[in-house]
């Protein structure tokens, strides 16, 4: 219930800077309106979004690549990410996750890419100012696209798995990233895409599938909207990015890659609850 999180979390807060690919959950844009006189409320949405949202301060990014990112900075200490889409087609169907962490450094970080968001500044900008932080013992890199490279960060941390790497790919067609999983001959390797598109010409199944690698396409009859990677039940790369050319390159997104293996784990059960969904093999 990942739209009854998000509304609880914005109900309590004040100072609410939130950049959605697409929103137009009734309740959630019922809730920003409501706060806008209050505090100071400020939405960046991308040019795809048609929800009416007169009465909230807000920008659209009518750019040519996607404003594709799905983030909230909440009181300046608080940041929510993930592949949430605070939709109607997306909150009650679609496979999603949504990270909540309370971190100064993390809001900092956030704060910083939606100024550039809110001041017309589309498809790059400064470099993050704190890519590694330590909260709570855990260590969280965190990078914003394009400007970040971020699909250089993620092929690092496939590189260096060791015993697994399941993935979760609303879209997968970045050459780069699939050549990474090839490359790496001491993990075990599944990957799951979302069905839509995924026999497409530049989708990177049939590649995978024909080197051996586990493949499968979820069976969610709506959709199956993560960008996900767990290596090694020790590490969770997860955002808005999807690993396409243009996640990467051209869009403006964002990626945390979580070092902590309870994180990691829950993740996993998440990847196998969709993997095995529907198929007659067992579980592990």
């Amino acid at each position: 219930h990942c739209i009854n999180q998000l509304l609880a979390q914005i109900n309590g807060s004040t100072t609410i800077h939130c950049a959605f690919f697409g929103i137009d959950d009734e309740k959630l844009v019922a809730l920003l309106r409501e706060k806008s006189p209050q505090g100071s409320v400020q939405l960046v949405v991308d040019e795809q979004n048609k929800a009416p949202l007169d009465g909230i301060p807000s920008r659209r990014d009518t750019s040519r690549q996607y404003m594709h990112n799905k983030f909230c900075i909440l009181d300046g200490e608080k940041i929510i990410t993930g592949s949430f889409n605070p939709t109607v087609s997306e909150a009650p169907y679609n496979n999603n996750n949504l990270i909540i962490i309370a971190s100064t450094y993390l809001a900092g970080n956030y704060e910083r890419e939606f100024q550039e968001l809110w001041s017309g500044r589309f498809g790059g900008g400064e470099e993050v100012l704190y890519p590694v932080v330590v909260f709570n013992g855990k260590q969280i890199e965190n990078y914003f696209c394009p400007e970040d490279h971020c699909a250089e960060k993620i092929i690092h941390q496939i590189a260096q798995a060791e015993h697994s790497i399941l993935m979760m790919s609303f879209s997968f067609t970045h050459e780069g990233i699939a050549d990474a999983l090839l490359r790496n001959t001491k993990a075990e390797i599944k990957v799951l895409f979302e069905k839509r598109g995924s026999r497409g010409e530049h989708s990177q199944l049939s590649r995978l599938e024909d080197f051996g690698i586990p493949v499968k396409t979820d069976a969610n009859p709506r959709t199956m909207h993560h960008k996900v990677i767990i290596i090694d039940n020790q590490t969770v790369v997860t955002g808005s990015m999807n690993p396409t050319a243009n996640g990467d390159r051209k869009n403006d997104e964002n990626i945390l890659i979580i070092h902590d293996s309870k994180i990691a784990r829950s993740f996993a059960r998440e990847f196998y609850s969709l993997w095995y969904l529907n198929s007659n093999e067992g579980e592990p």
